[in-house]
């Protein structure tokens, strides 16, 4: 059997400046798919670190990387695509996910109007209504990472 190969790639758990006195979490809208909602998340790039990844991919796909990092999950999380996205990834099976906890900065600005938009709308949501917009197979690997930075005390 061919070995799996899953796409290295970095999410970010964006929390609004309100952060600790309010927890809330943006989740933005894809342009490629109808009534999506998920974190930013992207690619690393050969020769990038997870850290220089998250820096640039939230410069393209909110228009910021005014953030300042809380925690890092310490292990990768991996997930399979599902058959409909799979086709359009090969030769990935799945990503291998880094995540980070950040705090957008009082004076970012968020602008999804980026050079390639991925995101037509966001919304700073409080965790308990967060799983009332996420309903893809992405579902599972954000609970267990939410899960972990609650425990680190986070959250």
């Amino acid at each position: 059997m061919a070995k799996k190969i899953y796409r290295p790639n970095v999410a970010a758990i964006v929390l609004s400046p309100k952060y600790p006195e309010k927890v809330e979490i943006l989740i933005a809208n894809r342009v490629d798919l109808d009534n999506i909602w998920q974190m930013p998340q992207g690619g690393i790039d050969d020769g990038e670190t997870p850290k220089q990844a998250l820096l640039r991919e939230l410069k393209e796909e909110i228009g910021t990387d005014e953030i300042e990092i809380i925690g890092v999950m310490p292990k990768w999380v991996s997930y399979d695509f599902p058959e409909k996205v799979a086709d359009k990834m090969k030769p990935y099976v799945g990503q291998r996910q880094k995540y980070f906890l950040v705090k957008l900065k009082p004076n970012a600005k968020i602008n999804l109007d980026t050079e390639i938009p991925e995101f037509k709308e966001y919304k700073f949501v409080p965790i308990k209504d967060f799983y009332k917009f996420i309903n893809n197979f992405k579902r599972p690997v954000y609970k267990g990472v939410l899960r972990h930075f609650k425990k680190q005390g986070y959250l």
